[in-house]
């Protein structure tokens, strides 16, 4: 079956078959690598995209449900070669560690950070559960997510984010 949607801000049309998950379709048939597999059962978030602004795991969606549907990937977070703020945050505080998570992370960051601007670290760690990591200890994430929320808002206001 044919479906058409967005992603990353691009109209797209593919052809899918009814057992195609949308993250073969993203990976494979896009090409776009940043959304990982990791559990294959929506339990570790290294899959999570946002999908008509709700965070979703890529792994348990069929494709065909995305027609019509907007979605964003890591890749559609930057602007061209510049990081978005969250990105900028989590290499600025060390939340990297192998990378393999961090993609789902960055976008559960941004859902949390969209709806709630100044979350507490509470907040911080509802709004992460869906996520998994096994190198950092999670405290890097968490002050990761901080940062993240002081640099947006000093973007809105048309600052420059200096960190150390």
């Amino acid at each position: 079956m044919k479906i058409s949607f967005t992603i990353n801000g691009i109209k797209r049309e593919c052809n899918v078959n009814s057992t195609t998950r949308l993250l073969d379709l993203i990976r494979d048939d896009l090409n776009l690598t940043g959304t990982k597999e990791g559990c294959g059962k929506g339990e570790c978030g290294a899959c999570t995209v946002i999908m008509n602004d709700k965070i979703v795991a890529s792994c348990l969606v069929l494709a065909y449900e995305a027609d019509g549907a907007e979605i964003v990937t890591i890749e559609g977070l930057s602007d061209k070669n510049i990081l978005h703020p969250i990105q900028e945050a989590y290499i600025e505080t060390g939340a990297v560690q192998c990378g393999f998570c961090t993609p789902g992370f960055i976008l559960a960051t941004k859902k949390l950070l969209d709806e709630n601007p100044n979350p507490t670290e509470e907040e911080i760690k509802i709004g992460l559960s869906g996520n998994i990591c096994r190198c950092t200890g999670y405290q890097k994430i968490i002050d990761a997510v901080k940062l993240s929320a002081t640099k947006i808002a000093e973007y809105k206001r048309g600052e420059k984010v200096e960190t150390k």
